[in-house]
């Protein structure tokens, strides 16, 4: 349903993404000038969407305003610890970070030895991210929501992570940055190359990929790449490839760090387009998050991972479903 206060509420869970992914700089720098206890208070603001979609659709409960409120606040005091527990991080350099080379054992398990920036990663990072991701992936908090209207949820519990991860932990490598360069598609559509004979066999052969004819015209091209790049591609690579391998490679090396990270985005299609476990599906997102993840990993750019992820889909949707 499209009413003056889901459009709003829309524009105001667009603002941290679009912040973040153009002026990541400004964003670091005045969450940190903020004393402590307004930094772990200040997300609590993200609930303010939810109280417009559901105030205008006559479904608002206090119970879930206090989730909305409080879970970004929990997210932002975890990793606001994590930055510390790990150091004063040096400002964020732009284009591709040493890649770590080795790993020697710690008392923490296996940490990354080169690792940019002095930052190995805190327990509390993959909390929050076991967190968030579950949140999403398992509809935990959909039912707070009109109906079709829960993608809502998935983009306050992202801006929740970009608060936490990037104006506070100020995680160096992730690549988030919106201002798209020549070089990211390019990766992104070599990448895309690599994987299509992939996937039509892989997909066709198992029965999961269906081929459709008819030529859908430019506009449903243009639209279904769009809306698929920034409300889809966008969210999931920063949390897989920005946040998870870039985190895990520093435990575990890059070739490792890659395939968890393809293994776990596979997982969490299970129950996509399924009452059951889609394996099919799981398969398919697995090896597709292997070319994603080398998308990302080449130069650290979300805006690479994105447009392969986005290209996929696009194409899925429009001529294979």
């Amino acid at each position: 349903m499209i009413t003056p206060a889901n459009i709003f509420a829309a524009l105001l869970t667009l603002i941290p993404l679009v912040a973040a992914g153009f002026f990541p700089q400004i964003v670091g720098g005045s969450a940190r000038r903020l004393p402590w206890w307004a930094q772990i208070l200040c997300p609590a603001a993200l609930s303010a969407p939810y109280v417009l979609v559901t105030c205008s659709a006559g479904q608002f409960r206090w119970g879930w305003f206090a989730l909305y409120a409080l879970l970004p606040a929990a997210v932002a005091m975890l990793l606001g610890q994590a930055m510390r527990a790990d150091g004063e991080q040096p400002p964020q350099r732009q284009g591709p970070v040493p890649q770590p080379q080795r790993a020697r054992i710690t008392r923490w398990g296996l940490r990354v030895a080169g690792d940019p920036g002095g930052q190995h990663g805190s327990w509390r990072d993959f909390l929050v991210l076991a967190v968030l991701g579950l949140a999403v992936d398992l509809r935990w908090f959909e039912g707070a929501w009109p109906a079709h209207l829960a993608i809502f949820n998935k983009m306050l519990v992202l801006d929740a992570g970009i608060y936490g991860f990037i104006a506070l932990r100020q995680l160096e490598g992730a690549g988030f940055d919106l201002r798209l360069k020549l070089r990211d598609a390019g990766i992104g559509l070599r990448e895309l190359a690599w994987y299509t004979p992939v996937a039509l066999v892989l997909g066709l052969g198992l029965g999961f990929l269906h081929l459709h004819r008819g030529w859908p015209g430019w506009r449903s091209m243009a639209w279904a790449w769009i809306f698929t790049f920034l409300f889809i591609a966008v969210p999931e690579e920063l949390f897989f490839r920005g946040w998870m391998q870039n985190l895990l490679e520093r435990r575990i090396g890059r070739t490792p760090a890659l395939l968890v990270t393809a293994a776990l985005f596979g997982l969490s299609h299970f129950n996509k387009r399924t009452a059951f476990f889609n394996w099919r599906y799981v398969l398919l997102g697995a090896v597709a998050g292997i070319f994603y993840g080398r998308a990302w990993r080449q130069e650290r750019r979300v805006g690479a991972s994105a447009v392969t992820h986005a290209s996929v889909d696009a194409i899925w949707s429009l001529w294979l479903r």
